[in-house]
């Protein structure tokens, strides 16, 4: 299994997938990584019927939430460069650890 560039919380812009959803940005609720996909903030909503349960305080009904869509369908969107790029890495001078970056203008992602 290949090594996840995302993490939560990471802003993401979808480029590929429904029309209603092309072109939104959003950040990163849940990465799946054994399905290789991922949960984007208000991208790829779905109703669900939800049965009530009273021991539980859950009313039922229909509930609208975010569904989960492929990982290759979404690109790290960079404040700077303001589009869709691929991320790096950079190994950090003194400690030698790993950095993420913008792989178009070498903006450290991780700030640690």
């Amino acid at each position: 299994m290949r090594k996840m560039k995302l993490k939560k919380n990471d802003t993401v812009i979808v480029v590929r997938g429904r029309k209603a959803d092309r072109g939104k940005t959003g950040k990163v609720m849940r990465i799946l990584a054994d399905e290789k996909r991922i949960v984007v903030e208000k991208v790829h909503l779905i109703k669900e019927y939800v049965r009530a349960n009273p021991q539980k305080n859950i009313k039922g009904g229909i509930v609208e939430r975010e569904g989960d869509i492929p990982l290759s369908s979404v690109m790290f969107y960079c404040k700077e460069c303001e589009q869709g790029v691929r991320v790096g890495y950079k190994f950090k001078e003194i400690t030698q650890q790993k950095q993420r970056v913008c792989s178009k203008c070498g903006v450290v992602i991780d700030q640690e």
